[in-house]
């Protein structure tokens, strides 16, 4: 597969056209940005545990059932995905408390949520990713009544299975970001899972192992990384 024409590049990783108009190979850089953009840094390595990790995870969504973008990884940083067009929202699904709905609605941390929450976020730099609504989607036009049906129904089957998989591994999965795209007219999951998208703690703690290490300057990101990925690998043998 021949890289050809860079198509969208992103805070964090590439994408490129291949020889084959269907398939385009998705690249992770060594950028870590929080802040909406305004914290960034190089972490040496970065791109090889978020490539790892998010094949090994793709590969297990997969083997549950649940399709998506990915194909296989190619190299140390870079994965064979299929082509899709982008739906521009962030999907943010939550176990448990933390980050920004503790900040926007007044709860302590740690809280468990039953059922889990799905929330939609406008994929939109110049209004700072805004907190959407069913109806302002609709509004907005940004999908139609059926895509969001099933972007709600894949997003609850990715932390169905994801849940299982962490927990596996000794980690709590307490909240998580998921994009999705338009792939021969089908919604599909896309982008990644990683430390970068997922909030992981040590089971039955707050301690975290995934980018709030750098967000809140609380420990080594690199480590945490690739201490989910020892642990994923764990459960593998």
């Amino acid at each position: 597969m021949i890289k050809q024409k860079m198509l969208h590049e992103g805070k964090v990783k590439s994408i490129w056209t291949t020889d084959d108009p269907e398939i385009c190979i998705a690249e992770f850089s060594d950028r870590i940005t929080a802040g909406d953009g305004l914290k960034k840094a190089e972490l040496p390595g970065k791109g090889v545990l978020l490539n790892k990790i998010s094949s090994l995870l793709f590969a297990r969504l997969a083997a549950a059932g649940v399709p998506s973008h990915f194909i296989w990884a190619i190299d140390d940083s870079s994965m064979l995905v299929k082509k899709a067009q982008l739906l521009p929202l962030e999907v943010v699904v939550r176990n448990r408390t933390a980050g920004s709905i503790c900040r926007r609605l007044g709860l302590a941390p740690n809280l468990v949520i039953e059922p889990p929450l799905v929330e939609f976020y406008w994929k939109n730099d110049a209004f700072h990713d805004p907190l959407l609504t069913r109806e302002h989607i609709a509004m907005l036009n940004l999908v139609s009544d059926e895509q969001y049906a099933e972007i709600v129904k894949q997003a609850l089957a990715v932390n169905q299975v994801l849940t299982k998989v962490f927990a596996q591994a000794g980690l709590d999965l307490a909240d998580f970001k998921l994009e999705f795209g338009l792939s021969q007219g089908q919604v599909l999951l896309i982008d990644e899972i990683s430390p970068d998208s997922c909030r992981l703690w040590l089971a039955g703690t707050t301690q975290g192992l995934d980018k709030d290490r750098f967000r809140n300057d609380t420990g080594d990101v690199l480590e945490g990384y690739r201490e989910v990925l020892k642990r994923l690998l764990a459960t593998e043998k």
